[in-house]
């Protein structure tokens, strides 16, 4: 499992989680609910919402949804900004120890977090948590080659001064060459029809709202303040004085859709 120190460093500043990180784009959005049938009647399940950056979306398509999120801090920001939803109930816990209900939901879902839970259990347990027929989509997130792409050359500098583990010469990937790994998915024998969906989105931000954006990863948390601080004043530098005061940042997500094989 991965390290719970990493997992849980989120909920340390949720307020920050919600005002920086950015909304998944609509089309990946229309099309989970498309391919999950998560429309008006059916029962959702998300796994770790944060602080609802999806789950808000899921909500105006008409679903129940019960969200398990596993900080309180996240989970009271989502609550607030899914007041006016009342078919969705968030729940405090960690999703490999909650108690599932008796009756499965049509479907499960898990943003850009699905990597965060237990390896052994994660999917077997989103299995049984599923009907038969009921459909799984898990959104993962990569920052890709593209936007500003000369800031995002240089800056490997002021990575490799201040965090020991970037590798030297780092270069972003471009979504083209991604290689999508769904042999999890594939080699489960809860799972079938594993189908992989790709949509892009570029944001521009100010030098202030980048460095929101980094100290919402746990990478730049988990550094030593010394460290961490000089990394974000070498970066706000390199962003005022060569780049106006703003950049470009090219997001790949990718939707894995897999259909829960009859008990």
């Amino acid at each position: 499992m991965n390290e719970p120190g990493l997992r849980d460093i989120f909920d340390e500043d949720a307020e920050r989680y919600e005002r920086a990180r950015p909304r998944y784009p609509a089309s990946l959005t229309e099309e989970l609910v498309r391919a999950t049938g998560a429309g008006p009647g059916s029962r959702v399940l998300e796994i770790a919402p944060g602080t609802g950056k999806l789950t808000v979306d899921l909500a105006g398509a008409g679903c129940s949804i019960t969200a398990v999120e596993i900080g309180p801090n996240m989970a009271a920001v989502a609550r607030r900004r899914l007041a006016a939803f009342p078919a969705v109930d968030v729940v405090v816990a960690a999703f490999e120890e909650w108690e599932l209900p008796p009756e499965p939901f049509d479907a499960v879902v898990c943003a850009t977090a699905f990597h965060w839970l237990d390896p052994a259990v994660r999917l077997p347990r989103a299995a049984r948590a599923l009907r038969p027929g009921g459909l799984l989509g898990i959104v993962s997130t990569h920052h890709v080659a593209g936007g500003t792409e000369d800031f995002f050359a240089e800056v490997q500098e002021c990575y490799e001064r201040w965090d020991p583990a970037t590798p030297p010469g780092l270069r972003q990937t471009r979504e083209s060459e991604l290689a999508t790994d769904t042999s999890e998915f594939t080699g489960s024998p809860y799972f079938t029809g594993v189908a992989v969906h790709g949509h892009a989105q570029e944001i521009t931000y100010t030098t202030e709202q980048y460095l929101d954006v980094l100290l919402t990863y746990s990478n730049h948390r988990a550094l030593p303040a010394a460290d961490r601080n000089g990394l974000l004043a070498g970066i706000r530098e390199l962003i005022d004085s060569r780049y106006g005061g703003a950049v470009t940042k090219r997001y790949w997500h990718e939707l894995v859709t897999a259909v829960r094989i009859g008990a």
